[in-house]
């Protein structure tokens, strides 16, 4: 019977449960394999679990490692499965305890000195494990992101990977880590510093009050720019629930510092020189795109006719 732990595949800004199952066979020669329909950093993870090991001084065993990571055929992105590997070879090993480890959710990339380093999508991670009544495990980095998660969302956020072992094996004990700071809402620039333009205010208003798309046609000058800039000052700052929806988007973009959030609106303005994957999202590593970072706020496209595939 080999061991497990869970961890979690992105699709968009949604973190879907993957479990990561560890078992060791028999075999002539020592070799260490991924399965899974894992990407090139999936696979880079046996080299970089290897690399940890032999910084703490322990070596893989000697027999036919396989590192199944189920359901299989969900595609798997990011360095973030490091940690539950290594987590999941080290219960295999006996160094940590396989019925409390099954309980946790795990995430986190591993250096080649065992420190433990963050990834992008901590809070979407942790918001998945709490729906799924498990514990998470994530880098200390992250922690005070993970932490919004919910108050009752049992967290470990070791900074290397001896600090882990040292609190499974009750030497060291590691304390839930308390929520990042929640930023006020930025000073905006004010509609009443505006002075005449009483036509472009009035659609302004409209478009906030009613969420509607809004449309300025000018020559160079007008003012149509210092309108937008205004916008934001119009809408309210976000309630709980819409930033939580906004601050796992850009946690899966890794635009959160510390678990700071805001309820400042987004506002994005992209240049016109920004590719379809940069508008809308996507690439081989599939990312939020301007589109998406703008979800409750507003997006402002400058010279709308420049961007490229919408005119």
């Amino acid at each position: 019977m080999g061991a497990r732990t869970s961890s979690v595949a992105f699709d968009g800004a949604e973190a879907g449960l993957v479990d990561v199952q560890v078992q060791v066979a028999g075999g002539q020669q020592p070799i260490f394999s991924v399965v899974g329909l894992g990407d090139k950093a999936v696979t880079e993870s046996r080299e970089r679990v290897r690399a940890a090991f032999a910084a703490l001084g322990l070596s893989l065993p000697s027999k036919r490692l396989i590192v199944n990571l189920a359901p299989a055929d969900r595609p798997k992105e990011g360095a973030h499965f490091d940690l539950p590997i290594a987590v999941s070879v080290l219960a295999e090993m006996g160094i940590l305890p396989k019925d409390a480890v099954e309980g946790h959710l795990v995430f986190g990339e591993l250096g080649a000195d065992a420190r433990i380093r963050p990834a992008p999508g901590t809070l979407p991670a942790a918001v998945a494990a709490n729906a799924a009544g498990l514990a998470l495990i994530c880098p200390e980095a992250s922690g005070a992101e993970a932490a919004w998660a919910g108050g009752d969302l049992p967290i470990l956020a070791p900074a290397t990977l001896i600090q882990l072992i040292n609190h499974f094996k009750g030497t060291q004990v590691l304390g839930r880590p308390a929520p990042g700071d929640l930023v006020e809402p930025d000073a905006v620039p004010d509609l009443a510093q505006v002075r005449g333009q009483e036509a472009a205010k009035r659609a302004l208003e409209i478009a906030a009050a009613g969420h509607h798309n809004l449309l300025m046609v000018g020559p160079p000058g007008s003012g149509k720019s210092m309108m937008a800039e205004r916008l934001p000052g119009l809408l309210p700052a976000l309630e709980p629930e819409e930033l939580l929806d906004v601050s796992m988007i850009h946690s899966v973009a890794g635009l959160l510092e510390r678990g700071r959030l805001t309820r400042t609106r987004p506002f994005r303005t992209p240049h016109h020189s920004a590719s379809m994957a940069a508008m809308v999202g996507g690439g081989t590593r599939a990312r939020p795109g301007e589109a998406s970072l703008a979800h409750r706020g507003v997006l402002f496209l400058d010279e709308l006719p420049e961007f490229h595939g919408i005119m």
